[in-house]
């Protein structure tokens, strides 16, 4: 539903709300209830079609959870602030616009101009990001599915060259600034492909990549992701998120794309 319909509806439920008035003017209705139904009428008029239509969700662990390897200080600023920015950024860019899922809203994010490409991106990225982690002592527990495993193999050779090559991608030489890197599936379904994204950019935006595809897995090496902790050692960073990375999310993950040949939804 777009505004103009909105409001020729509201509009039209207005006229016929006024006729409802009127004919109880005639049957005796006090003046102030016919004054509270105009108001009422008035406020729905002029109320926006979206308010705050995303959210940040909350963690499914303790800000503390992912130590030693991601410190609990960075992870409770990451989330409470630089995700909460993100979220109240693509709020206020949307506002009054139709709701849009945050998904769907990364196809087109670079023609929608900086505020959807850096603000929808960066609160679906985080949205994904969040998810796909867990505490240490259970990570150590999950494992890709067999059908990731073998697409693992069939990309990369193995799971351990397949962290190599994401690791040299994370690599400050090779991802320049604050970024992010990828496993993603391509369009065929048939192929993971490895890509590094500047800024709040995914692959899941038309013109960001060769064509349009569908991560998996994904790390934030923006520095406010690990600074406090690493200071200018990223590798180090790259290397230790292994141990926090829940491969069973990551196979679910693969699952739904290469089902529904669309992104993973994320929460909020």
């Amino acid at each position: 539903m777009n505004l103009s319909f909105a409001i020729s509806t509201l509009l039209a439920g207005s006229a016929s709300a006024w006729s409802t008035i009127s004919m109880k003017m005639e049957t005796g209705s006090n003046r102030r209830q016919i004054l509270q139904k105009g108001a009422a009428i008035a406020t729905t008029i002029a109320t926006p079609l979206v308010s705050n239509a995303y959210s940040v969700p909350d963690l499914n662990y303790p800000f503390e959870a992912l130590e030693p390897y991601i410190d609990a200080p960075t992870m409770k600023i990451h989330h409470d602030k630089h995700h909460a920015t993100y979220v109240a950024n693509i709020n206020k860019a949307t506002e009054g616009k139709d709701e849009v899922d945050i998904l769907e809203l990364q196809l087109n994010a670079l023609e929608a101009g900086p505020a959807v490409r850096n603000n929808g991106g960066g609160h679906y990225n985080h949205a994904f990001f969040w998810d796909e982690m867990a505490p240490p002592d259970e990570a150590k527990k999950t494992k890709p599915s067999a059908d990731l495993e073998a697409m693992i193999n069939k990309s990369f050779g193995s799971l351990d060259e397949m962290k190599a090559a994401f690791e040299a991608r994370a690599a400050p030489g090779a991802l320049f600034g604050s970024g992010w890197v990828w496993i993603c599936v391509n369009q065929e379904g048939d192929e993971l492909k490895l890509v590094g994204t500047p800024n709040q950019d995914n692959p899941l935006m038309k013109g960001v990549a060769d064509e349009v595809m569908f991560p998996i897995l994904g790390l934030d090496v923006w520095e406010h992701a690990y600074y406090l902790k690493y200071q200018n050692r990223r590798p180090e960073y790259v290397s230790n998120w292994w141990n926090v990375v829940n491969w069973d999310k990551v196979s679910e993950n693969f699952a739904y794309v290469v089902e529904k040949k669309a992104g993973v939804p994320v929460r909020g």
